[in-house]
């Protein structure tokens, strides 16, 4: 007898899920439709979120949209007004659609119900759209092509399930000019208690913070610089600074709130994950990256280098070294970082190792808007500082002043216009150095000097910043272990008793 119930339990079931339809309301669209004939009014309560595909009957469809191109010409939308847009020979059980539209602003309700219905329709919608991820998901992982690694899959449906989280979500519009200014006066208090002064976070670069005011949240910052200027060892000393300086306190929801520093998300688009740590230590253990990778340290350096490396261990900096991945891909990597570990600041090395959706008859230049677009609405999204590093065109060796400005920036229209700062590494030490002349001569003397002068040094020249000033910040650079610094001045040295 109970496996007769449980087979009539079963056959139950699958009738069930066979018939069960996907989730939607026809009264809720029927209602929210006849109060926007009724008074077009309803229509601006709704429209900011709510779009034609949200609804789930292809009429209402067709309606909603036909409704929002009047009103936004200016025209009065009324059953009058619409029948003639729209195909009056559809037959709606037994009604023309005339008659359809006219019962719909009959039985219209108030007004003062559009934002609830609209928020009905869109939520349903928004459980239609997960049902199709879901089947979809479970299609592909049956069917997978051999070429498709699970981590793809997992990457595009977390790329689905933002796109439905994203597109019409209802949060947004206008805010109070009283809210901003809390915001603005709240961030300026935890500038006044944050050790520096700073509003955003401390680079660990003294002159480059009072001209920054830190990285601030949700800016897109460009480090750009021809190769061996060293861009990617100033944002591994920046992130390397971040990370090791985090302090957080618990808030009393029992959430964690970064009080300094911040968790770091490197990716290193160029360089392995061990390269990338060897730089590091090398910057933390002043011990050459070339000596370590070799082998050629003493037993103190070893005992410098087991030292740094044990305090190293427990920073928050972690680090994705997967090459060619997709902006899509990066942004779906960096959300999953932020919800399960953190997320204070992150750094992108390189953009032009980043690829876009675009395709490729459409263009390099397509494809870097594409990255230097989503990398500026992901900083606004996680609302983290993201340091993106760039390379520089050619024609930099081409003038005599090497210097760098915004016109160097390949492909810079994109670049330069999505970025809320643009700084240049350069080192004129790097460019006299090849200019040595024959030794012994009255030349070379003179060489000598000025390199023993630029030795050491480096300019960190801000060529845009949207919120302070642009100009150059003069900086130590160790070039052994790739370590920026601050520059020793008069007003930095210990007082004179």
């Amino acid at each position: 007898m109970a496996f007769g119930d449980n087979t009539a339990r079963a056959i139950a079931n699958i009738q069930q899920a066979a018939y069960r339809q996907a989730p939607h309301n026809l009264e809720a669209e029927q209602a929210l439709l006849g109060a926007i004939l009724v008074n077009n009014e309803a229509y601006y309560r709704v429209s900011d979120f709510l779009k034609p595909d949200h609804f789930h009957e292809r009429i209402h469809q067709e309606v909603y949209k036909t409704v929002g191109e009047l009103i936004r010409l200016n025209k009065v939308a009324t059953p009058v007004t619409l029948k003639t847009f729209l195909n009056a020979e559809i037959d709606l059980g037994g009604m023309t659609l005339p008659q359809y539209l006219a019962r719909l602003a009959a039985d219209a309700t108030s007004i003062i119900n559009a934002e609830d219905y609209g928020r009905t329709i869109y939520d349903l919608a928004v459980r239609r759209s997960l049902i199709g991820i879901g089947e979809d998901m479970v299609n592909v992982a049956y069917d997978a092509p051999v070429d498709m690694p699970p981590r793809e899959q997992i990457e595009e449906a977390e790329r689905r399930l933002y796109e439905v989280a994203e597109l019409g979500r209802y949060d947004g519009g206008f805010q109070r000019f009283a809210d901003a200014l809390l915001t603005a006066v709240d961030m300026a208090a935890n500038a006044y208690k944050r050790d520096g002064g700073l509003s955003g976070v401390s680079t660990g670069l003294a002159d480059l913070d009072k001209m920054m005011g830190g990285l601030q949240r949700s800016d897109l910052i460009i480090i750009a610089g021809r190769p061996g200027m060293g861009k990617t060892s100033l944002a591994t000393n920046v992130a390397f600074h971040i990370a090791k300086h985090y302090r957080s306190e618990q808030m009393p929801d029992g959430a964690k709130q970064t009080v300094d520093g911040g968790i770091v998300g490197f990716f290193s688009l160029e360089m392995s994950g061990e390269q990338l740590a060897t730089r590091i230590i090398a910057e933390q253990s002043s011990i050459p990256s070339y000596k370590i990778r070799r082998g050629d340290i003493s037993e103190h350096e070893f005992a410098k280098l087991s030292d740094a490396a044990r305090e190293m261990q427990a920073i928050p900096l972690y680090i994705d070294e997967t090459g060619g991945i997709t902006i899509a891909q990066l942004a779906a990597r960096a959300r999953r970082l932020k919800r399960q570990r953190g997320l204070d600041l992150l750094v992108v090395d390189y953009i032009q190792l980043l690829s876009g959706s675009a395709r490729k008859s459409e263009g390099r230049v397509q494809e870097v808007t594409e990255i230097t677009t989503g990398l500026k609405a992901l900083a606004k999204e996680l609302n983290v500082p993201i340091v993106a590093l760039s390379q520089l065109s050619r024609q930099v060796e081409n003038r005599d002043d090497k210097r760098p400005q915004l016109s160097d920036l390949r492909e810079s229209g994109s670049i330069e216009q999505d970025a809320d700062v643009v700084m240049f590494v350069f080192r004129e030490e790097y460019y006299h150095k090849n200019k040595e002349p024959r030794p012994g001569t009255e030349e070379h003397l003179k060489w000598q000097t000025e390199m023993e002068q630029l030795m050491g040094q480096a300019e960190i020249i801000i060529g845009k910043q949207r919120h302070g000033p642009t100009g150059t910040v003069q900086v130590q650079f160790d070039a052994e272990v790739t370590r920026f610094g601050n520059l020793a001045r008069e007003d930095r040295m210990p007082s004179r008793t």
